[in-house]
Formats: structure tokens, sequence, C-alpha cells
């Protein structure tokens, strides 16, 4: 038997030298107790050193996988396949059905080969001689770190910590724009008030008052570049009747050099929006095709990371953001909140109040499923998400459709299951058809009372009259 020790530095062949001893495999333990004793079970056959950590790490990362290094299979080339007949003790049986497949090599696997590997392991120093325990211990840490490196997968395109860093910095300028703008608007607003009403939109106005400056200024200049024809005149005609205060050339400097900030600050925004897009993409593209880039960041900036996310159920996800409401309406015994940040994915955006919350609890369990694909997943297309944002899609018309035809009350309604009624088929026997005699009410008819009234009287005058 030829035992393949794998080291983190070198590769290791030996040649068992008494076989009968590894049959006691709960004793072999007593045969390594020293390195004299080492010596009488296998003999050092050959010895490979790997030449720099590079090396090492790929043999290693082979050995890892279950797969045959170049170097290992040149060593059993050169030297096993001589002895042929030789079975190979490995400690791996992926490996040893690897090396019997390509090289026709037999292997061999067994507790007594694990035991036989720990003894080696602990006597190795007495078993090779020439090198150094120092040298030793500084490549197999080196190695161990190389190795890490390598099972974590390190890939900078998967690193969700930039995700919730854009996602937080974009929050922040968005908070410092609106403050920016309001005082902008504010403190030119003393010199031109009439400008905030007719110019909307905030990166036009801060343009505008960062091109022309004083009020004055807007008749001999040219803003047609920022403005519309029809906006230009309103202004310009809006500066000639202005009721604001004068303001020095200093005070205009200052509110210019604002302006500059919040075009500045807008500009890196769009930027940093274009990244993020860029980066929720590569990192989770079936979350962001369900629910948005924003909404995605802010999920996984909320749980920590995408891998922390993945673990939360579809209902957390559902509540995610709302923990205060919950636990609020917990304490008070209230209906619980149906949603958190999910609220604000266009697809819960766009149904009507009625359906909302069947839709965030349908849109998050799909969610749920897309962030476990993007976070455990290998493969990176965005087609899953797609797949179930149609059927959210899908479900979402049905229930406005639904609602739709309830309200009308159109041959389009839905079918309703009338209450079961048996009707009898047996026919029963009419007795009224054995009289011949007319049938004649009990009741007198009221007409028939008062011509028998009127007769009456007649005949009792008639009667006073012969009396007389």
């Amino acid at each position: 038997i030829v035992v393949v020790f794998c080291s983190f530095v070198f590769f290791l062949l030996l040649q068992v030298l008494n076989e009968k001893k590894l049959q006691e495999v709960d004793s072999l333990w007593k045969e390594f107790e020293t390195p004299e004793k080492a010596n009488k079970i296998v003999k050092l056959k050959h010895f490979e050193k790997f030449q720099d950590t590079t090396e090492a790490l790929a043999a290693s990362t082979a050995l890892v996988e279950g797969k045959l290094s170049k170097n290992l299979k040149k060593i059993l080339k050169k030297i096993v396949a001589k002895d042929a007949h030789e079975q190979l003790a490995v400690a791996d049986a992926k490996l040893g059905g690897v090396i019997k497949d390509k090289l026709n090599l037999s292997c061999i696997h067994s507790p007594m080969v694990t035991e036989l590997m720990r003894g080696i392991r602990s006597q190795i120093e007495g078993l090779i001689t020439g090198l150094p325990s120092r040298e030793m211990a500084a490549m197999c840490l080196g190695l161990a770190h190389s190795l890490s490196r390598y099972k974590l997968k390190f890939s900078p395109d998967k690193v969700d910590t930039m995700i919730i860093q854009a996602i937080s910095l974009l929050d922040d300028l968005d908070k410092e724009l609106n403050n920016y703008i309001m005082r902008c608007r504010e403190w030119y607003g003393w010199h031109f008030p009439e400008l905030g009403k007719i110019i909307t939109d905030n990166l036009t106005y801060c343009k505008c008052v960062r091109k022309v400056g004083d009020r004055s200024n807007f008749a001999s200049s040219d803003v047609s570049d920022i403005l519309p024809e029809e906006i230009e005149e309103d202004v310009k005609a809006a500066a000639e009747i202005s009721m604001g205060t004068e303001v020095s050339e200093e005070d205009i400097n200052n509110i210019i050099h604002l302006c500059d900030q919040v075009i500045e600050i807008s500009e890196y925004r769009t930027q940093l929006y274009d990244y993020l897009k860029n980066r929720m993409m590569a990192i989770a593209p079936n979350l962001t095709v369900m629910v948005g880039e924003l909404v995605g960041a802010r999920l996984i900036a909320h749980a920590g990371s995408l891998l922390n996310l993945a673990k939360h159920p579809a209902s957390t996800v559902q509540l995610l953001g709302a923990e205060k409401a919950l636990f609020r309406a917990l304490k008070t015994k209230r209906d619980t909140p149906k949603f958190g940040l999910i609220y604000h994915a266009s697809l819960v955006g766009q149904t009507n109040t009625k359906n909302k919350g069947k839709i965030s609890r349908m849109l998050a369990a799909k969610t749920a499923l897309t962030i476990r694909y993007d976070a455990l997943g290998e493969n990176t297309s965005a087609e899953m998400g797609a797949e179930n944002r149609l059927k959210v899609e899908t479900r979402l018309r049905l229930l406005e459709e639904r609602g739709i035809r309830r309200i009308s009350g159109t041959g389009k309604a839905l079918a309703r299951t009338d209450k079961y009624q048996n009707k009898s088929e047996v026919r029963v026997f009419d007795p009224s058809g054995d009289s011949t005699l007319p049938a004649v009410s009990k009741k007198r008819k009221i007409q028939e009372v008062e011509e028998q009234d009127v007769e009456v009287a007649v005949k009792a005058k008639k009667f006073k009259a012969e009396m007389k």
C-alpha cells in the first residue's frame, strides 16, 4: 500500500512496511506515539515541495474540490505507475475515484486509512528530515489565508456594503438639497419674490439665478437655454414691476455661490443614482426587477446585507421598516400594518387602496424568493424576477377587474349560486272536479248587497202609501 499524503507545503508518498498492524484500527494510534515507531510502519517514498504559495494554493483548492491537480497527476504517473499492483491509500474518496478514472490505479478509503493519516500527521516532522518547522508554519499560515479568501469567493461585484453606503448617502443628499433649495428661494425671494411662482422647478430656478444675478439684469439677459420662451417673457415682465427689495452685490454673490452648491449636489446625486442602479443590477438583478433599485437598496440596508435579507421570511420582508407601527399595534391590540418599505414599490403604488394589502403580501412573497435566488444562486440573470413580476401584475389586474364587475352590475357580473329547491313531479288528485254544481262564493259581493237594500227600501215606501 502506498499512502498519498497531501499537506499545505508538500505532497508525500509513503510506503507501508507492515500491513498487518493496519488491521487493528482501534490500536493503530499506539504505533505512532514516537517517530521511531512511526518509521517502522511507513517509509518515505517520494517528497515533492511546492515552489511558492500560488502553486500550493492551486493544489490545495483542487484537493478541496475533489479534483486531481497537475503536480499530483505528474507524481503519480512518474512514481506509482511503475508499481501498478500497489494500492493507493487516499483520505478523500472523491479524489480516489478521480485517480482511478484518469490513471487506472486502485485506490482505497476506509476508517483504517483515516487513522493512518492521523498518525502520519502527528509524526510528520520525524518522517521528513531537513524541513525547518518555522518555515513550514509560516507557509501553512500564508496558504490558510489564501485558501480562506478563495473559499469565500470574494468578488468586488458582490459587495453589498457599497449599496448600503450609496442609498444612505442618497437620502442624505436629498435632505441637504431640500434645505439648500428652500434657503435659496427664501433668500432670493426678498429681492425677486415673483420668480418663485413663475419657475416651479428647483434646479431651473437655481440655474436662472446663477446666470442672471440681480433682477435688473433679466431684461438684457438671454435665458432661452434654461427657460421656454413663454416663461422667459413672463419672468422679464415680472422683473420690471417686481416689489422685491434692493440688495447689495455681495448678497447676490453669496446667493450665486449657494446656487452653485445646489447645482453641483444635484449633478452628483444623478451620478450616484446611476451608480446605485448599476450596482443593484450587478448584485441583486431579480430584486431590482421586482421592486426597483431604490426600494431594493433600502431593504438591503435595513437588513444589514443581502444574505441577512435572504434569511428573512416573506412576512418579515413585507413589514421591514414598519417595526414601530407593528409593536405599537400589538401593544394597543389594534390592527397591525400591512406594509413597510415595500409600500413604495411601483406595483403597490398603482393599485387601489382596497387591494394594497393583498398585493403587498403577494409581492413580499415573490420578493423573498428573488432575494434568496440573488444571494445564494449562481446564475446572474433577471429572468426569475421578470416572471414573478408578471405573476403579480396578472394578479393585480384580476383583482381590479373583479372590483369593476361587482360595481357595474352588468352581464359580466360573477355567477351567483341560487338556493336549491326540489320540485316534485308527483300529481295529486283534485276533488273539485267531482261536483257538477257551479261554485258560489260564500261572501256576497258589495254590489249585490246594495241592490237588495234599494229593493227593500222601495217595497217599504209602497207599503206605507197603501196604508194611507
